[in-house]
């Protein structure tokens, strides 16, 4: 049936919304912005600009900075207008018209309005930016003002879930050129405004006494501390030194004064470098080798504590539309390994993994066991750390694919759009492979409004990318957050920290 089934969909469940949500908007909190809250992220961010580098640390701090068209739920199940005033429509095949609240300015003063909207689509699509967040934007080709309260996002062909996509965009000002330093020094629409950043050290926020949302802030400041050792972050939270840390870990969960646990939408998985040439990689038999090796469940309930599930051989979960629930995990199998590497004469053959630490959850670890797990079917394995910038910058390198690359991938789309386009087709900006059939069915899943079709699509990509091996995938662990008794604050399934929701008790 060709329908428009999964636009339905999306308006329906925003439009379910809409109305508490507007009413929450005009409510103004009764409380005072009062005392400060430290926050340890693990490590410093890339930039401040919002639009450019796929960030966690920057977005960590920039999410109360910048807002977004669209909201969504904590849950992550229902979209709802935020900057927008109500769900868009769709008044062509490939553009949404939004309708943008009044009233609302950025913190130097500036309207928000439909130029701010063109301005944030231009910047994430200049080639000069060369922004790392196509994957989540991929679908967009740019925006046209209707007037100074409307404005029409424009798409390659149909898209199906732009309505999600505008949750991801942030908004930026008109004018952002003209600001100093706009990347050190941003200027948004949001809770709080950019105070201070002390290079290697901390960033500083203050709540913003003008903000036209709600719930209005009442923390006056929030100081974000870089540091990338999960047992360095839970020792400062003991000491009373953070009010909150990102990367609980789980053998210190019983430490912290408060432990709450979420499932996350983060999945850590190795993306291995299966294009023609030399690299120990581009043999099949090898890949499948380095799956077999990997004892994910040990993984799950050994190094995550229970706070894991395994991955089912694809990079989602359940809850996202395009999971495969036919597709299965690669079993723990050392002696098939072993074989699998016999038989492409890869014993001993050189094996260089790229990584980063302290940006994820046990990233360090993970890295450190798969490397173990390679040497011990008969690869020679070499393993190399870099600071984050750096890392980004070979992880999204398309002229020099390392032969494995270790990221954690979220997916705040709830979508297989978001991981496909960035790791799984060919012109990804992360993807390792050259497999123009699986390019051309995530690129038709990606324009699809029927949603039969759409999700056979991808679960002919998932079985595909998961027969040919063209990751070693690992576990989606639980967001494990550490706070002090005093913050009172529920954390969200896409990990994101909103700061105007947070509490100090008494």
């Amino acid at each position: 049936m060709r329908s428009h089934r999964a636009v339905a969909f999306v308006v329906g469940m925003i439009a379910v919304l809409a109305a508490a949500m507007l009413a929450a908007t005009s409510f103004a909190g009764s409380s005072a912005s009062s005392g400060s809250v430290t926050i340890a992220i693990g490590g410093e961010p890339s930039t401040l600009d919002p639009l450019v580098r796929d960030d966690g640390n920057e977005r960590a701090v920039t999410q109360s900075i910048f807002e977004t068209l669209m909201g969504r739920t904590a849950d992550g199940k229902s979209l709802y207008p935020k900057l927008a005033i109500a769900a868009p429509k769709r008044v062509a095949p490939s553009a949404w018209r939004f309708k943008l609240r009044p009233g609302v300015k950025f913190t130097d003063g500036e309207p928000f309005n439909a130029d701010s909207v063109v301005a944030s689509v231009k910047h994430v699509l200049d080639p000069k930016a060369n922004s790392e967040q196509v994957g989540y934007l991929g679908s967009l080709k740019g925006a046209k003002k209707v007037n100074n309260l409307t404005v029409d996002i424009l798409t390659k062909g149909t898209d199906p879930i732009l309505p999600s996509r505008m949750y991801w965009l942030r908004m930026i000002p008109a004018k952002w050129q003209s600001i100093s330093d706009f990347a050190s020094k941003p200027v948004g629409t949001g809770p709080y405004v950019f105070s201070e950043w002390s290079r290697g050290d901390h960033i500083t926020l203050t709540a913003n006494p003008s903000y036209w949302g709600s719930p209005k802030p009442t923390i006056q400041s929030v100081t974000y501390k870089f540091v990338p050792e999960g047992s360095t972050q839970v020792a400062g939270l003991a000491a009373g030194n953070f009010n909150l840390i990102t990367n609980l870990i789980p053998e210190d969960a019983k430490r912290a004064p408060k432990a709450i646990a979420v499932r996350s939408t983060e999945h850590p998985i190795f993306i291995l470098n299966a294009r023609p040439g030399p690299q120990t990689t581009a043999n099949t038999k090898v890949r499948q080798a380095m799956n077999y090796a990997l004892d994910k469940n040990a993984i799950a309930s050994k190094l995550f504590l229970g706070y894991a599930t395994v991955d089912a051989g694809q990079l989602l979960s359940p809850s996202a539309f395009g999971f495969d629930p036919k597709t299965k995990a690669y079993p723990y199998d050392v002696a098939k390994a072993k074989q699998l590497v016999q038989q492409a004469g890869a014993t001993g053959k050189k094996v260089s993994i790229v990584g980063e630490s302290g940006r994820w959850l046990k990233d360090r670890e993970l890295i450190e066991l798969a490397a173990q797990s390679w040497r011990s079917i008969g690869l020679d394995v070499d393993v190399k750390f870099y600071a984050f910038p750096q890392y980004l910058n070979r992880l999204f390198d398309q002229k020099n694919r390392p032969d494995v690359v270790f990221v954690s991938s979220s997916n705040e789309l709830y979508d297989a759009d978001r991981p496909f386009t960035t790791y799984y087709e060919l012109s990804g900006i992360g993807a390792s492979n050259s497999d123009k059939q699986l390019q051309t069915w995530i690129d038709k899943a990606r324009t699809e409004l029927n949603v039969n079709k759409r999700a056979a699509l991808y679960h002919a990509a998932v079985n595909k990318a998961r027969q040919q091996a063209y990751f070693a995938w690992l576990v989606n662990y639980e967001g494990l957050w550490g706070m002090s008794k005093n913050v009172q604050w529920q954390p969200r399934s896409d990990g994101f920290i909103f700061l105007n929701t947070m509490k100090l008790a008494g």
